[in-house]
């Protein structure tokens, strides 16, 4: 049977070489980790690490290719957020307005 690749298998393909230099995460890179973190360790879980995965393959192939690593899992924990009512659209618009607001002033 032969599956059709999703834009994540990269397996066998050419990817170029991997800058493998160790650097220092931005601070929202630091928080978006300790979001996943703190999300993980609640009992139960808001966000599983297969739901993040399934949410980030899930990405159209353009924002799969553009996004960084961690532009892909506040996306994905956006959406499973989504997903389980835990946030509304509504509250996360009224949110990024807020920053916006702010960061404007």
């Amino acid at each position: 049977m032969n599956h059709p690749r999703g834009i994540h298998d990269l397996g066998g393909l050419d990817a170029g070489t991997i800058d493998r230099a160790e650097h220092q995460n931005d601070f929202w890179e630091q928080r978006v980790d300790a979001l996943m973190r703190a999300l993980a360790l609640l009992d139960p879980p808001l966000v599983r690490t297969d739901e993040l995965r399934r949410a980030i393959e899930g990405l159209g192939s353009k924002a799969y290719d553009e996004m960084t690593y961690y532009e892909k899992w506040i996306t994905a924990i956006t959406e499973v957020l989504l997903e389980k009512n835990v946030i509304t659209v509504d509250e996360l618009s009224g949110k990024i307005a807020a920053i916006e607001s702010r960061e404007s002033a």
